[in-house]
């Protein structure tokens, strides 16, 4: 169970979710009262009581609360695709063609190669310095990360990102003079 205060809901009834515990699924949303919150509500939902439920929300003064009720679905699929090495030359080609993709349709230009050396030379750098190296904003620079996760590409870490093993393989494979060196 979880509970979130928006102004509309923002997730949708069968939805999956990837969490750091792997795809949740998304189940009934209801529109809930204050009131109508109980403690074991709160308690379902990871919290000591409802009152620190409620202090959770301190920072939203508005909108409507909802109660979601969510269960494990899967094991995170990029877990095990971050961890495959050892890719055909098939693979290994269509792994590059999205990439190329992602840079011909960017605004900002090629970008996937600068932000992978990036993370590769600099393990664990949070994204206000990855941003400060590679001259991207910040929250630009975040939603393309998650680009390269979704791909396999890179780990993501409470604090900082660094290349997954499939992310070190593409970058050796590809562009082996750059990798021993650094970019």
């Amino acid at each position: 169970m979880a509970f979130r205060k928006w102004q509309k809901v923002s997730v949708k009834s069968g939805s999956l979710l990837h969490t750091s515990v792997g795809l949740l699924e998304i189940g009934k949303i209801e529109a809930v009262n204050e009131n109508d919150i109980t403690n074991k509500d709160a308690v379902q939902a990871g919290f000591t009581d409802k009152k620190q439920l409620l202090k959770s929300f301190t920072h939203n003064s508005t909108g409507t609360f909802f109660k979601i009720s969510v269960r494990y679905h899967a094991e995170d699929p990029r877990i095990k695709l971050r961890e495959q090495t050892g890719l055909s030359e098939q693979q290994f080609e269509e792994l590059r063609g999205r990439l190329e993709r992602l840079d011909l349709y960017s605004k900002q230009g090629h970008w996937t190669e600068k932000i992978l050396f990036t993370i590769k030379d600099n393990p664990n750098l949070h994204a206000i310095g990855i941003a400060k190296l590679t001259g991207f904003e910040k929250e630009w620079l975040k939603l393309n990360i998650r680009k390269l996760k979704n791909l396999g590409l890179t780990i993501s870490h409470n604090v900082g990102y660094e290349l997954s093993p499939l992310g070190n393989e593409y970058l050796n494979k590809f562009f082996p003079k750059n990798s021993e060196m650094g970019v």
